[in-house]
C-alpha cells in the first residue's frame, strides 16, 4: 500500500506516540536543566575561542600575512544544554499543540517537525564536537552548521519526494550523505593535524571518544532511513522508524551531553 493511501493513524497508535512524545520531551528538559545547572557549578565557566581569521597588511615584509583575532568565547555547557531544549520543545510541540497537524503527516510518511529540530539541534551538536576538536574559525563553525543543516532537510526533502511512492528516489538521501559527510571530514582533519604537531598536546581521550561514538550515532539515523525506504522487516511499518528516530535522538545527545560533562564540565 502506497503512503498516499493511508488512512489516519489508529487511536490506540496515537495514544502511544503522544505518551513517547510527551515522556521525551520530559526526558529532554531534565537533561537541558541538569547540564544547564551543572555547567555553572564549575567556575570559570567552559569555553572554546571563535576566532575570524583574516589577511592583513605586514608593513616590514610588504607582503599580506595571515592574522586573527578572537571574536568570542563559546559557553560548551549551555550549547549542550541548548540541543536538549530544542528536542524537549519539539516534542512538547508535537505531543499537545501541533498534535493533529504532527500525526495527519506521519499518515503520510512525513515529520516536517522532526526534520525542521533536528536541522537546529544537530548542527549545534557538530559544532560543539567540532569545537571540542579543535576547530576555533568562525567561518569554519558557520560552515560546519550550515551544512550539516542542509544535510538533515535533505531528509525532509526525501520524505516529501517519495509521498506516494512504492519505489523510492535515492537522489535526495545521496546529497544529503554527501553533505553530512562534510563537517566529519573537517573535524576529523583537525583531530589528525594536532595528533601529528609535534609541539601540541596529546588530544584527550574523551574527544576521541565523542567523534567515534556520534560518528556512529549520527549514521545510524541514515540507516534508520534506508530500512523505512527499503521496508526491511518492522520499518515496514513508518510509525516503527518514527519511534527509532526518537530514541536514537535521546540516544545520541545524552551520549555527547555526559561524555563532555565528563571531560570537561564536571566540578
Amino acid at each position: 500500500m502506497s503512503r498516499r493511501a493511508m488512512a489516519a493513524i489508529p487511536v490506540d497508535r496515537s495514544t502511544s506516540l503522544f505518551r513517547w512524545n510527551g515522556v521525551l520531551a520530559v526526558l529532554h528538559f531534565v537533561q537541558f536543566a541538569a547540564i544547564l545547572g551543572l555547567s555553572f557549578a564549575k567556575s570559570p565557566v567552559v569555553t572554546s575561542p571563535v576566532v575570524g581569521t583574516y589577511l592583513r597588511f605586514d608593513e616590514a615584509t610588504r607582503h599580506l600575512v595571515s592574522a586573527q583575532r578572537s571574536i568570542w568565547d563559546l559557553p560548551i555547557g549551555p550549547a549542550v544544554a541548548l540541543f536538549f531544549l530544542m528536542s524537549a520543545v519539539a516534542h512538547f510541540v508535537m505531543a499537545f499543540p501541533a498534535r493533529r497537524w504532527y500525526e495527519a503527516h506521519l499518515a503520510r510518511g512525513q515529520n516536517p517537525i522532526r526534520w525542521i529540530e533536528y536541522s537546529f539541534s544537530s548542527s549545534v551538536m557538530i559544532v560543539v564536537i567540532a569545537a571540542l576538536a579543535g576547530v576555533q574559525d568562525v567561518g569554519a563553525l558557520i560552515a560546519i552548521f550550515g551544512v550539516n543543516a542542509a544535510m538533515i532537510l535533505f531528509g525532509w526533502s526525501m520524505e516529501i519526494a517519495n509521498e506516494g511512492r512504492d519505489r523510492p528516489q535515492w537522489l535526495h538521501y545521496v546529497f544529503g550523505c554527501l553533505a553530512g559527510a562534510v563537517p566529519w571530514i573537517v573535524i576529523f582533519v583537525t583531530l589528525v593535524s594536532s595528533a601529528t604537531e609535534p609541539s601540541s598536546a596529546p588530544i584527550p581521550g574523551f574527544v576521541i571518544g565523542i567523534f567515534v561514538s556520534l560518528f556512529v550515532a549520527f549514521n545510524v539515523f541514515a540507516i534508520n532511513m534506508v530500512l523505512q525506504y527499503r521496508k526491511v522487516g518492522r520499518w515496514r511499518d513508518y510509525l516503527y522508524g518514527e519511534r527509532a528516530y526518537m530514541l536514537f535522538s535521546l540516544v545520541a545527545k545524552s551520549l555527547l551531553a555526559w561524555q563532555v560533562f565528563f571531560g570537561t564540565l564536571r566540578p
